[in-house]
C-alpha cells in the first residue's frame, strides 16, 4: 500500500498515535449511547454554595451507609419465628426459648466478628437518615423551595419521608424482642381499628390474628426488598427533578431568579460532596461504636403474654405512641360500628396532619394567590404566617414526642403518670398556639426592619 492511498482512506474516529485504551472506550461508548453530551452538562452543574444545601446530602449518604450495613446483616439474620433453644454465650438467656430470628441477632451480637458493631451502625444510621429528612424537609417548607415548579419534587420527598418511617419501623421490629414486639402489637391494634376494613387490612398484613408466625417474613420483604426499591426509585426521580429543574438559592449578590450562582459539580462539589460522605460514614462508625442501642438481649426475646417497661419506640416514631396515649377514652358507634379509641389518635389524626403537609404547596398557591414560578428562596421571617403554621406543626410533634415517653419522665419527675398526661393533653393545644403566634410576630417585626432598613440607609 502506497502513502497516496494511505490519504485517501478516510480516517477512523479515536485514531491518534497517542489515544490509549481508555480514550478509545470513552469513544466507543460515546458513540453508541451519546453519554458524553450528558455528562459533561452534569459535570458542569452549578450548586448553590450555600451549607443548608448539603442536609439532604446527609440524608443521602446515611443511606448509603444504611443499605452498606444492611447487606452484611442479611447474611447472619434469619427472619423465621420457629422457636429454638438459645445455647449462645449471653449466660442470662442460656437455655431460653426463642425465635430463630431473635437467635440470630443475639448471634450477629455475641459471636460474629464486627457483628454487633454493623448492627449500631444500622440503627445509628437510620436514626440520623430521619432526622436528616426531618431537617431537610423543615428547609424546603420554612424557605418556600416547594412552590412552583418544584410541587412535584415535593411530594417525591414526601413520599421518600413516609418511606423512610416505614423502613425504620419494620426493621425495627425484625429482632422479634420483647420491645419490639410490643410495638408490633400496637400497630396491630391500630391497623384493626379502621372501620369495616380494619380486621381484614390487618390479617393482610399480619397474616391472621396477632402473633403470627408468618409476621417476620412478611416484615422482612418489606424491609430489605419493597420499600428500599421503592426509596431507591424515588430517590432517583428525586434527583432527577433536581437536574431537570436548577437548584433554588437565597437572593443575594449576583443570585437571580434566571440564574444559579454556585460551584460547579466537578471539582469542587464532587469533592465537597465526597468529603462529606465520608465525614458521615466516619461519625455513624464512630457513634455505632461508641454508644449503645437497641440491646436486644436486655429486653429479651418476644413473649405475647409479656409487655416490655419502659416501651419506647424509636425517636421518630414516638410522636405516633404519644398521640395514642394522650388520645380520648371514648368509644363512639356509628352506623352499628364500634370506633375503637385507637381510630382517632392512631389513624385520622396522623392522615390530618401528613395529609395537610402533602398538599400544602397547593393549598399556599390556592390561598395567597401565588402562582408564579420562584426560584430565589424565602428567608422564613419573610413568610410569617408559613413561620408560625410550621414552627406550631414542629411544636406539636415535640409534645407528642414527649407524651410517648410520659411513664418514663413521670417516674424521673417523681409525679403520677395521670397528672402529667393530663398536663401534657393541655400542651398539645395550647403549646403550638403559642409558639406559632410568637413565631408569627417576631417574623412580621423581622420582616418590617427590614424593609425599614434601606429606606434608612438612603
Amino acid at each position: 500500500m502506497t502513502v497516496p492511498e494511505m490519504a485517501d482512506r478516510p480516517r477512523v474516529r479515536g485514531g491518534d498515535a497517542g489515544e490509549t485504551e481508555l480514550d478509545r472506550l470513552v469513544a466507543w461508548l460515546d458513540e453508541r449511547t451519546g453519554l458524553a453530551g450528558v455528562a459533561r452538562s452534569a459535570l458542569r452543574k452549578v450548586f448553590p454554595d450555600h451549607w443548608s444545601f448539603l442536609l439532604g446530602e446527609v440524608a443521602l449518604f446515611c443511606y448509603v451507609v444504611l443499605v452498606a450495613t444492611g447487606v452484611f446483616l442479611t447474611f447472619f439474620f434469619a427472619a423465621d419465628s420457629r422457636p429454638v433453644t438459645y445455647d449462645g454465650p449471653y449466660p442470662p438467656l442460656q437455655g431460653a426459648q426463642v425465635s430463630a430470628a431473635f437467635d440470630s441477632v443475639m448471634r450477629l451480637s455475641f459471636e460474629v466478628r464486627a457483628g454487633l458493631l454493623m448492627r449500631q451502625i444500622h440503627h445509628w444510621a437510620a436514626v440520623v437518615f430521619v432526622a436528616a429528612i426531618v431537617v431537610h424537609v423543615s428547609r424546603i417548607f420554612f424557605t418556600g423551595a416547594f412552590r412552583r415548579p418544584r410541587e412535584v419534587n415535593w411530594l417525591v420527598g414526601f413520599t421518600l419521608l413516609i418511606l423512610a418511617l416505614l423502613a425504620g419501623f419494620t426493621g425495627y421490629s425484625l429482632p422479634d424482642d420483647l420491645l419490639s414486639g410490643t410495638g408490633l402489637r400496637i400497630a396491630y391494634s391500630v391497623a384493626e381499628s379502621i372501620p369495616f376494613i380494619g380486621p381484614w387490612l390487618a390479617y393482610l398484613i399480619f397474616g391472621g390474628e396477632f402473633p403470627t408466625v408468618e409476621l417476620l417474613g412478611r416484615l422482612y420483604v418489606f424491609h430489605i426488598m419493597l420499600i428500599p426499591a421503592l426509596m431507591i426509585g424515588g430517590i432517583s426521580v428525586h434527583l432527577l427533578i433536581l437536574y431537570l429543574q436548577k437548584h433554588t438559592q437565597f437572593a443575594g449578590g449576583r443570585a437571580r431568579e434566571s440564574n444559579v450562582v454556585g460551584r460547579h459539580f466537578w471539582p469542587g462539589q464532587a469533592f465537597r460532596s465526597t468529603g462529606l460522605l465520608i465525614l458521615t460514614a466516619a461519625i455513624l462508625a464512630l457513634v455505632g461504636g461508641l454508644v449503645q442501642i437497641n440491646p436486644v438481649w436486655v429486653y429479651g426475646p418476644f413473649v405475647p403474654y409479656a409487655v416490655s417497661s419502659p416501651a419506647q419506640p424509636d425517636w421518630y416514631i414516638g410522636w405516633l405512641e404519644g398521640l395514642l396515649r394522650l388520645g380520648p377514652n371514648w368509644q363512639p358507634t356509628i352506623l352499628g360500628v364500634t370506633i375503637p379509641t385507637v381510630f382517632l389518635p392512631g389513624i385520622v389524626i396522623p392522615t390530618l396532619l401528613f395529609g395537610g403537609f402533602a398538599i400544602w404547596p397547593f393549598i399556599e398557591a390556592r390561598i395567597g394567590g401565588d402562582h408564579r414560578e420562584h426560584h430565589l428562596l424565602q428567608w422564613p421571617w419573610q413568610a410569617p404566617v408559613r413561620l408560625a403554621i410550621g414552627s406550631g406543626i414542629l411544636t406539636l410533634f415535640v409534645v407528642l414526642t414527649i407524651a410517648g415517653g410520659n411513664d418514663v419522665l413521670a417516674v424521673f419527675l417523681h409525679v403520677e403518670v395521670e397528672d402529667l398526661t393530663s398536663t401534657l393533653r393541655i400542651l398539645a393545644f395550647v403549646a403550638p398556639v403559642v409558639v406559632g403566634l410568637i413565631a408569627y410576630r417576631l417574623g412580621v417585626e423581622r420582616r418590617r426592619r427590614d424593609a425599614v432598613v434601606p429606606e434608612t440607609d438612603a
